[in-house]
């Protein structure tokens, strides 16, 4: 629970309370409200120090991405607890489905040289190595795959055999995904992330680096079903003829990463994939 100061802890990042803490559901392991103040509806959110900070980086890179998607302001932030803009959420609609893909389509546009970030953070309550690299096969090998295929196996959760297939996989990325100019990426998008306002889609609670642009739409498939409008915009005719097997590679890692964090439920959905893919 917040601390009971939280008042004073407002007013020192010039935030004024006009009311009471209104619990929200929130994440896995973050507590979350909503509370109205002199600037507006905000939401609190009190989570472990390190990953607020990650999650603030994030959110202020992506506002600073300049697309048409909406992302909430980050209004302060003070140890374990985060305030941040709150937004209104609606309905969705294929007019929003395709500004989705329009938003995205822009994200995923803005590159630099190597994948990963200039600092680590978390996927959920997972820690997220983004120590950069040139080459992207290699970033998803030893920052991704191999690391939580190794910390499910060390739990008991992923069988040796299973684990023995996916670092085959891993190492044979070479073999047919070529490297690319990284995109700056969501990294956690899965639909609860994505947030339909009046003011257009919003993406909230990143884990954001810099990778292959499939990872997003991995997550968003694996967790949830995108329309065909969806697709037409994001992909605006360029779909890579290989994007069921980039799908599929790009899913592991949120499925391993829920096997790690959620138990055995999750080994048959990350044994079918291995599976798929070997």
């Amino acid at each position: 629970m917040v601390s009971s100061d939280w008042r004073k802890r407002l007013q020192a990042l010039n935030i004024a309370p006009c009311g009471e803490l209104m619990p929200l559901s929130g994440g896995d392991s973050a507590q979350v409200w909503q509370l109205h103040t002199d600037r507006g509806r905000v939401v609190v959110k009190q989570d472990d120090p390190v990953r607020l900070m990650g999650e603030a980086d994030g959110l202020r890179a992506l506002r600073g991405a300049g697309t048409s998607l909406i992302v909430p302001e980050v209004l302060g932030i003070d140890d374990d607890m985060l305030i941040m803009e709150a937004l209104g959420a609606i309905s969705g609609s294929s007019r929003a489905d395709q500004q989705l893909g329009e938003g995205l389509r822009q994200l995923h546009a803005v590159s630099d040289r190597t994948h990963g970030w200039e600092q680590d953070n978390a996927c959920g309550p997972t820690p997220q190595d983004n120590t950069p690299c040139s080459d992207g096969r290699v970033f998803q090998r030893e920052r991704r795959l191999l690391p939580l295929g190794k910390a499910c196996a060390e739990k008991g959760l992923l069988r040796k055999n299973a684990l023995e297939r996916l670092i085959r996989i891993a190492e044979d990325l070479e073999s047919w995904l070529p490297n690319v100019r990284p995109s700056l990426v969501h990294g956690d998008l899965w639909s609860g992330n994505v947030l339909y306002t009046r003011e257009g889609p919003a993406i909230i609670d990143p884990a954001i680096y810099r990778h292959y642009p499939e990872v997003d739409l991995a997550m968003l498939t694996l967790f949830g079903s995108l329309s065909a409008a969806f697709f037409e915009a994001y992909w605006d005719g360029n779909r890579p003829d290989d994007w069921p097997r980039r799908e599929g590679v790009f899913q592991l890692y949120p499925l391993l990463n829920h096997l790690l964090l959620f138990g055995a439920g999750y080994r048959g959905a990350v044994e079918r994939r291995i599976d798929e893919l070997g």
